[in-house]
C-alpha cells in the first residue's frame, strides 16, 4: 500500500465528480419541488411489492421479450459490475492492487462473473444500436427524437461498450501481469511490477481475460496497458455519472422513486377539482361554505408550476423509450399526439424554468408556458383518455394526467374546448344530456313504432 501522485489525482476526480453531480441534482430536486403538493405515502406494502416488480425486476420490460432481455442484461451488469467499481476506487484511494483478491474463490467467481456480464452489455448494445440506427424502427424515429435526443441515445450506448471494453483488456493485461510475471524476473525488477506478481489473483480468477491477453503484446507493455484502462475506466465513469442527470438515463436512478408513487387508484379514475366539488356542494346546501385554502389560482394547468410534484418527477424519470407513442391510438392513426413528446416537453419546459430561477432567483418570469408553447392544443384534444400510455410505460410514467390537466385549464380557464365538446357542454347546461333535444323529447324514440 503506498501513496503518491496518481492517487491525489484520482482523490481530486472524485471530489470533482461528487461535487458536480451534487450540484445538479439538488437543482433537479429543485424543480421537482416546483410542483404542487400530493400526498403518495399511503399504503406503503403495497407501492414497495410495486416498485420491487416493476423497477428492480423489470416486469414490463420483459413485455416486449428481446428488447426486455437485452435491458435487463445492461441492467444487471450495470448493478453488480459497481461491485467492482468499488474495488477500483479503494485502489486508487488506498494505493493498493486488488484490494478485494483476499476472498479467494469468492473473487474468483465474482470476477468471472463480471466477464460475463461485460461481454453480454457490449453484445446488447451493439443490438440497440443496431436497432436504432440500421433497422430504423419507427418509435426511435419520429420527430421528437431527432438531433440531441437520438445523439444522447447513441452517445450512451456507445460510451458503454467502451467502459466495458475498458474492463475486459484492463483485466487481460491484469491476468498476465498477475499470473505470468515469475516467468520474466527481470521485467518485474526493472519496472518495480511486484505488486502485479504479488496481488494474490489466481490463474482462474479471470474467464474471458486470459484469451483477450493472447492477442496483446510483450510483458514491457502490458502494464502500460493496465494502468491506461485503469484511468479510462475510471474516468468514463466519472464522466457517466456527471453527464446522467443531463440525460435521458436519468431513469436509473428516478426509476425506484417514480414507480414506488405510482398512482394506485382503479384505471380511467379521474381526480376531482376539489374547487368544483366545493361550487356543486354550495349550490345543493346554501350553508356551505368552502374553505379558504381550497380556492385555486386557476383551473387545471398552464405551466410546470401548475402541476404536481409527482407529474414533474414522470417528466424527468421518462426514458423516451417510445413505448407509450407506440400503442396510442391516436398517434398510429397519425394524429398529432405522441404521449412521449408530452413527457419531454414538460421536462424541457422544467429545465428551462430551472436556468431562469438560477440565473434570476425567484424573480424570474418569462412569457412561455408549457401549454401552447410547448404543447398545442391539437396534441391534447388528440388523446382518447384510454391510458394505454400509462399502462405501457416500463417506470409507471402517467402522461394522461398532465394531458388532462392541460386540458381542464383549455375548457375552464381559456374557455376553448373544442367546437364538439363545447357542443356537449351547452347541450348538458340546457337539456341535462349530451345531446340537442329536450327533456319531455327524449323518449320520443320508444314511441315511432
Amino acid at each position: 500500500m503506498h501513496f503518491g501522485l496518481a492517487n491525489a489525482i484520482f482523490l481530486v476526480l472524485l471530489g470533482v465528480t461528487g461535487f458536480v453531480a451534487f450540484k445538479k441534482y439538488a437543482s433537479l430536486l429543485r424543480n421537482i419541488r416546483l410542483g404542487k403538493a400530493l400526498d403518495r405515502t399511503d399504503r406503503f406494502q403495497e407501492r414497495l411489492n410495486l416498485m420491487i416488480k416493476v423497477a428492480l425486476g423489470q416486469s414490463k420490460m420483459v413485455v416486449r421479450p428481446v428488447a426486455g432481455i437485452m435491458h435487463i442484461f445492461i441492467y444487471v451488469g450495470f448493478v453488480i459490475i459497481n461491485v467492482e467499481l468499488l474495488e477500483i476506487i479503494l485502489d486508487g484511494l488506498l494505493g493498493t492492487h486488488r484490494v478485494f483478491s483476499f476472498l479467494g474463490p469468492l473473487y474468483t467467481i465474482l470476477i468471472n462473473t463480471f466477464e460475463i456480464l461485460a461481454v453480454l452489455v457490449i453484445v446488447s448494445c451493439v443490438v440497440f444500436l443496431a436497432r436504432r440506427n440500421l433497422l430504423k424502427l419507427k418509435r426511435f424515429n419520429m420527430k421528437e427524437l431527432m438531433g440531441w435526443p437520438r445523439n444522447d441515445a447513441n452517445l450512451i450506448l456507445i460510451i458503454e461498450i467502451f467502459l466495458m471494453s475498458a474492463f475486459l483488456i484492463m483485466n487481460s493485461a491484469d491476468w498476465f501481469l498477475s499470473t505470468q510475471l515469475n516467468n520474466f524476473p527481470d521485467v518485474v525488477k526493472f519496472y518495480g511490477l511486484e505488486h502485479y506478481a504479488n496481488s494474490g489473483v489466481s490463474e482462474n480468477a479471470f474467464l474471458i481475460s486470459p484469451w483477450i491477453s493472447g492477442w496483446m503484446p510483450d510483458p514491457n507493455y502490458m502494464v502500460y496497458i493496465e494502468r491506461f484502462c485503469w484511468w479510462f475506466h475510471i474516468v468514463g465513469i466519472c464522466g457517466f455519472i456527471m453527464y446522467l442527470p443531463y440525460s435521458k438515463h436519468l431513469h436509473i436512478l428516478f426509476a425506484f422513486p417514480n414507480v414506488y408513487y405510482s398512482n394506485l387508484d382503479a384505471k380511467g379514475k379521474f381526480s376531482n377539482l376539489e374547487s368544483i366539488t366545493n361550487e356543486v356542494k354550495a349550490v345543493f346546501d346554501p350553508s356551505f361554505t368552502p374553505p379558504a385554502d381550497a380556492l385555486p389560482g386557476k383551473f387545471g394547468a398552464k405551466d410546470v408550476a401548475d402541476l404536481t410534484w409527482k407529474q414533474l418527477l414522470d417528466a424527468y424519470t421518462c426514458t423516451e423509450c417510445g413505448r407509450c407513442t407506440s400503442v396510442c391510438p391516436a398517434n398510429t392513426t397519425g394524429k398529432l399526439l405522441s404521449p412521449r413528446k408530452i413527457m419531454m416537453s414538460t421536462r424541457d419546459r422544467l429545465e428551462e424554468v430551472g436556468r431562469g430561477l438560477d440565473a434570476q432567483g425567484e424573480a424570474f418570469k418569462d412569457e412561455k408556458s408549457l401549454l401552447h408553447d410547448y404543447i398545442s392544443p391539437e396534441e391534447l384534444w388528440a388523446c382518447t383518455s384510454c391510458n394505454a400510455c400509462t399502462e405501457a410505460c416500463p417506470v409507471n410514467i402517467d402522461p394522461l394526467s398532465i394531458i388532462v390537466d392541460l386540458r381542464r385549464y383549455l375548457v375552464m380557464e381559456e374557455s376553448a374546448p373544442p367546437s364538439e365538446l363545447a357542443t356537449v357542454f351547452a347541450n348538458m347546461e340546457n337539456n341535462g344530456a349530451p345531446w340537442q333535444f329536450s327533456p319531455a323529447d327524449r323518449l320520443n324514440w320508444a314511441h315511432e313504432n
